[in-house]
């Protein structure tokens, strides 16, 4: 009877963990925001990380194999590096990563060429070096999972994570 008991109890805990709407992060009625990418802040403050990822937008996406920035990519990096200039408390990790197609270790380098990319597109555009650092995650962290190019190309990205302070 423990053994079903303890079995219940971890059923009703992992369920009601899944209950929690504002689990990774988003926004309130308020239009503030909680969330991976910088903390605190309201979307309609213009110092604020929200207003970063409401406004400007946290990500750019690349063509099949490509790691080049296109037109519609360098207008938003261009948005991103002003606002990096006004903002120079926060600094950035860039984030590259691809679809589910090829392998590992070829979405791996793809990934780190398409951050690589976007660091120095910033750069290109004023921000200090010491402020942009990457990694690439490849495939390993898709947000979009279904085998169409609906989801691929959502999938092959570069997002851009801020940080308060100099804690690269």
């Amino acid at each position: 009877m423990t053994i079903f008991k303890t079995g219940f109890l971890l059923v009703a805990l992992a369920l009601g963990a899944c209950t929690n709407a504002d689990r990774f992060g988003g926004g309130g009625a308020d239009g503030s925001f909680t969330g991976a990418n910088g903390g605190i802040g309201s979307a309609s403050d213009p110092s604020s990380p929200a207003f970063f990822n409401a406004s400007i937008g946290d990500r750019v996406l690349f063509d099949v194999d490509q790691s080049t920035i296109n037109p519609i990519s360098a207008s938003t990096l261009d948005g991103q590096a002003d606002w990096l200039l006004r903002n120079v408390e926060f600094t950035a990790l860039i984030e590259g990563h691809a679809d589910e197609q090829g392998t590992q270790a070829y979405n791996l380098a793809l990934g780190a060429r398409r951050a690589s990319a976007v660091q120095n597109y910033l750069i290109s555009k004023g921000v200090a070096p010491g402020r942009l650092k990457t990694i690439s995650y490849g495939k390993e962290r898709p947000i979009e999972i279904c085998s169409d190019e609906a989801c691929y190309s959502q999938n092959r990205r570069s997002v851009t994570v801020l940080t308060a302070g100099a804690g690269l």
